[in-house]
């Protein structure tokens, strides 16, 4: 059961990637240029993601534990420190850049467009990246 309901989340939320538009990068990057051909379309898709959001938690946190796990995993550190700050920054350049999000390029590998498969495999390269890099001995990295 727990796999069909993660089937069904990921193609909901993929349906609603395509509906959206959000498989276009031109229609992210148009979000962007607030000073040329700006389309606004994003910030409602935002808006109603965000609104289905606060309602879901408000039903889900109702609950005693989540439907296929004992407890909730509910992140223990609420320090905002420089690795988030950076990695806030690198996906938000990255967005801009290349109009695509992680989330959203997935369900776009659908296209058959090979930007989103080069998108994502550095992506998953960063992943590596960074792995290696935090494997380093600390006077390495300072």
């Amino acid at each position: 059961m727990r796999f069909i309901y993660t089937v069904l989340t990921g193609l909901v939320f993929g349906v609603g990637i395509a509906l959206s538009g959000m498989m276009n990068p031109a229609k992210v990057l148009n979000f962007f240029d607030i000073a040329g051909g700006w389309d606004p379309s994003l910030a409602f898709v935002m808006g109603g993601a965000l609104t289905i959001t606060f309602i879901g938690y408000r039903l889900v946190w109702r609950r005693q534990a989540p439907l296929f796990e004992g407890r909730f995993q509910i992140p223990s550190s609420t320090s905002i420190d420089s690795k988030l700050v950076g990695g806030a920054a690198l996906f938000g350049v990255g967005w801009g850049i290349a109009g695509f999000c992680p989330g959203a390029a997935i369900p776009a590998l659908g296209t058959g467009r090979w930007e989103v498969a080069l998108f994502l495999l550095a992506v998953i390269g960063g992943f590596f990246l960074r792995r290696l890099l935090s494997n380093l001995p600390s006077n390495v990295t300072s």
